[in-house]
């Protein structure tokens, strides 16, 4: 009798976990709305991954690629990290949100974040019954009152509010929402606590689906990888340094996607990987022209990865044009979310074309800015670069320098993109009808969005006094 209750408790005991599992799994099941984990990586050039034709293998993001969508052409709203990140937060160009120049730690600033009044897409998915988190970098005016992250929409926040810069004060701090963690933080640390961070949060209990924006600062300077990644890459010198540190950031993908997997969440899981701009000065944007700061497209044109087993198909090239501000509205659309009333969106769901019901863009066109100066308009098939000086520069290209090409131009250039991504051959007059039709394209945005010389009808006042000056 009491062999036969020791083999019944043994038997229960062995299948208690088993029965824990099945239960998650089938509480998965019946959750209708995914999961979503946006990976935002920061200075990471289109040529920097092993599946964008980089030099260095990137096992976990090259893998991520093949089980999903790996798209081409996606296009980020500005070239530098602030406006980029109000844009992916908002839907909307930087000039229509008000924050179209990257803040710093001066006077100037004091006031300068993402406006309270912005609708953020963590505030929609909340909207929708999500819970929010963000780990990383924020940089959208952390100590500005109604821009700190937990005003955005976020439930939770841990993180270095801007970039790990020693020499200015609390850059190096890490917080947890209002509180200080860690002063100065070391570098090294920072990667392995925030995504420690994340997959502890995966693997912890959820009764309700949840938004996690994973927003690193690799590979942005400094270029410091973590003592076990340091010369992982086999590579020598400056350039084996940095791609030791995207390897690392591939690792920390990694963790992130075993994570999910483990915790028997994948089929109900949206991962959604991109960089906030071009390359600067040690990443790759090949075969593109130009990086960080300008708007060839180097400076705009990032790796973007989409994965979603059972429901984004595997080993998809998308050549179609979409954008960082596409994600608010698709995110939206899945979470079944509302989309701000009387706000100009310019973001579009573009799920259909991730699951393959559509190969089309649902992009006619797109304005690259630099800071509030339109630089450049296209299409899928057509872009055209408009004349500009030094003068009308944004501080950060003011001179030609590295990457930073074509900040000055005297005359207009055009290019077909479709042939010619890398902006080689300049085609302007071969093609008068097409330079007329962009031109009446920027003309529309200017009147809409503004300029340097103008405001615009549909834009919110950004408040600072010669915005495309530092000081």
């Amino acid at each position: 009798m009491r062999t036969r209750s020791f083999i019944v408790l043994a038997s229960a005991l062995c299948l208690a976990p088993l029965l824990a599992v099945a239960a998650k799994q089938s509480a998965v099941a019946s959750q209708s709305k995914p999961n979503i984990i946006l990976i935002f990586a920061d200075d990471l050039g289109y040529g920097d991954l092993g599946c964008y034709g980089g030099s260095v293998a990137t096992p976990t993001l090259d893998r991520l690629a093949a089980e999903g969508l790996r798209a081409t052409d996606c296009l980020v709203a500005a070239n530098v990290c602030g406006p980029s990140r109000a844009a992916l937060m908002t839907g909307r160009y930087p000039m229509r949100a008000g924050h179209p120049i990257s803040r710093h730690d001066t006077p100037k600033y004091a006031a300068y974040g993402i406006a309270p009044e912005e609708v953020t897409m963590a505030e929609l998915l909340k909207s929708a019954g999500y819970y929010t988190k963000i780990v990383g970098k924020w940089h959208l005016g952390f100590h500005v009152e109604g821009s700190h992250p937990l005003d955005a929409g976020f439930d939770d926040y841990l993180g270095l509010h801007s970039n790990f810069v020693p020499q200015i004060d609390d850059a190096t701090t890490l917080y947890h929402n209002h509180d200080v963690v860690e002063k100065d933080i070391a570098f090294e640390k920072v990667t392995q606590r925030y995504t420690d961070e994340v997959v502890d949060f995966i693997q912890g209990e959820h009764e309700a689906p949840f938004f996690i924006y994973f927003a690193h600062h690799i590979a942005h300077s400094p270029i410091l990888p973590s003592q076990p990644f340091k010369g992982s890459s086999g590579i020598k010198g400056r350039e084996g340094n940095y791609a030791d540190f995207v390897l690392e950031l591939d690792a920390s993908v990694g963790r992130v996607r075993e994570a999910v997997e483990a915790a028997g969440l994948a089929e109900n899981t949206l991962i959604v990987f991109l960089s906030d701009n071009g390359p600067a000065r040690d990443g790759s944007a090949k075969p593109l022209l130009g990086g960080k700061y300008v708007t060839m497209e180097g400076g705009h044109r990032v790796p973007a990865i989409f994965n979603w087993p059972g429901q984004i198909p595997a080993g998809q090239v998308s050549d179609a044009m979409i954008s960082s501000m596409d994600l608010l509205p698709t995110f939206a659309g899945l979470a079944g979310a509302a989309l701000p009333q009387n706000v100009t969106l310019d973001g579009t769901n573009i799920f259909d074309l991730l699951s393959g019901k559509t190969e089309q863009s649902p992009r006619d066109y797109f304005y690259y800015y630099n800071g509030v100066h339109l630089q450049a308009v296209r299409n899928e098939k057509w872009k055209l670069h408009f004349p500009r000086t030094a003068k009308e520069q944004p501080y950060w290209a003011k001179k030609d320098s590295g990457q930073r090409v074509y900040t000055t131009l005297k005359q207009p250039l055009l290019f077909r993109m479709d042939s010619d991504a890398g902006e080689k051959k300049n085609v302007y007059a071969q093609h008068p009808e097409i330079v007329a039709e962009l031109s009446k394209v920027a003309d529309r945005a200017r009147a809409e969005l503004g300029d340097i010389d103008r405001n615009g009808s549909d834009q919110r006042p950004h408040g600072l006094e010669n915005p495309q000056d530092k000081k």
